[in-house]
């Protein structure tokens, strides 16, 4: 079995225990601790606080230790913390289960930066597009399959038997990377921590093409979470449509995701990289416009329609920027230089949900979504008055480096 297959069986246990803590957290809170409002929403906060906090330290560390052993650490740090979980709904004790959603949270990370970093090691330049939607398809089909598993059966099943399907997919990944073989590093950075990761931040700031990429994802992320936060209301009190269109319209998304990453791993030869980097950010901005002229009483597959095309096409730029960064970042600083965006990505989410909640509760689910509409333009522009718009061929790119 070749390393790339590998590593996408291991996503897929990876994504799959994430996706069903990601959707299963806040059920579990409500129905098995009886936890208030407050408390649910510190506990799906405490999701993001591992990508958050634990981003730029675990990137200095892909970046010094053994790769492939990070990945096999990884699983084995997501299984504990599923394990966890469930021994935390056992004895009823919310806070090690918050706890330990936040440990399991870590492997995750973990996995995806050493992930990342194994890539551009073993796949030939003009494979890499393909490598990356292959480990990719893994988070787009847990996206759209865990939800409507969950939202059938979880009433119908014990939420032990939930987290313990997350543990196991935990441990199947386990079993995948501990058959991956060992990838060439360079030595081990002496420097100061503080400086290996300013040197990082800097190699993006200084960058031609990793600014943008950057720049692009701090603003979609900042709409996205921002739609999340107005969507329901809006579907509720502008739409005129029910609750439930939410989660079909999420389900879409995540459909979109799956087709996006498997066009990517079919075709990704056949189209040029600037094409994508800028439909990608360029289709959320006019799938978002499509969600703001819904007419009240319209037909739900018009927002259906919306989402998709919101799902599709990041999922496409998300490959093909993926592949952007492993080329053009010294092998030696791919870790951090990932850290530094993932950091700066999850940070802004925070911001993003609060503004457009502010928005919608002041203004109205409108005002709110009229500011999701400006977010994903912004980040289309970040895009198109960019060096970005000229990269044609991953043939181009080179590790252009920087000093800090």
């Amino acid at each position: 079995m070749q390393t790339v297959s590998r590593l996408t069986g291991a996503a897929y246990g990876v994504h799959l225990s994430d996706q069903v803590a990601l959707v299963s957290v806040p059920l579990i809170a409500a129905l098995v601790f009886d936890a208030s409002p407050e408390v649910i929403g510190v506990l799906v906060a405490c999701q993001s606080l591992a990508h958050l906090v634990g981003s730029i330290p675990l990137g200095i560390l892909v970046d010094n230790v053994q790769q492939r052993n990070l990945t096999i650490a990884a699983c084995l740090v997501s299984l504990v913390g599923f394990i966890s979980a469930l021994v935390s709904i056992l004895v009823e004790s919310i806070l090690l289960f918050g706890a330990s959603v936040v440990f399991a949270g870590f492997g995750v990370v973990l996995f995806v930066l050493s992930a990342l970093s194994i890539l551009p090691k073993i796949s030939p330049r003009e494979g890499l597009s393909r490598a990356n939607a292959a480990i990719e398809v893994p988070r787009a089909f847990a996206s759209f399959f865990v939800p409507l598993l969950i939202g059938v059966y979880f009433t119908n099943v014990p939420p032990v038997f939930i987290v313990a399907v997350a543990a196991s997919a935990s441990l199947i990944a386990f079993g995948f990377t501990s058959t991956i073989p060992r990838v060439d590093m360079q030595p081990p950075f002496r420097s100061p921590v503080f400086r290996q990761i300013a040197e990082g931040g800097v190699f993006v700031l200084r960058h031609r093409l990793l600014l943008p990429i950057s720049l692009c994802a701090i603003f979609w992320n900042l709409a996205f979470a921002a739609l999340l936060a107005v969507l329901v209301p809006t579907i509720r009190q502008v739409y005129i449509m029910d609750a439930g269109v939410f989660g079909i319209g999420l389900s879409a998304f995540g459909l979109a995701s799956i087709v996006g990453t498997w066009v990517m791993r079919n075709f990704a030869d056949r189209i040029a990289p600037n094409i994508i980097l800028l439909f990608g950010p360029g289709s959320s901005a006019i799938a978002a416009f499509g969600m703001a002229m819904i007419p009240a009483g319209g037909a739900p597959v018009l927002f259906y329609a919306c989402t998709f095309l919101l799902g599709f096409g990041p999922s496409m730029w998300l490959v093909t920027q993926n592949s952007v960064r492993q080329l053009v970042t010294p092998a030696a600083r791919l870790g951090r230089v990932n850290a530094v965006i993932q950091t700066t990505i999850y940070g802004v989410r925070p911001i993003g949900a609060l503004t457009g909640g502010l928005m919608a509760g002041s203004w109205g689910p409108l005002a709110g979504l009229l500011f999701v509409v400006l977010a994903f333009a912004v980040s289309f522009l970040a895009s198109l008055f960019s060096d970005l718009r000229y990269v044609s061929s991953f043939s181009e790119l080179s590790q252009d480096e920087v000093p800090a």
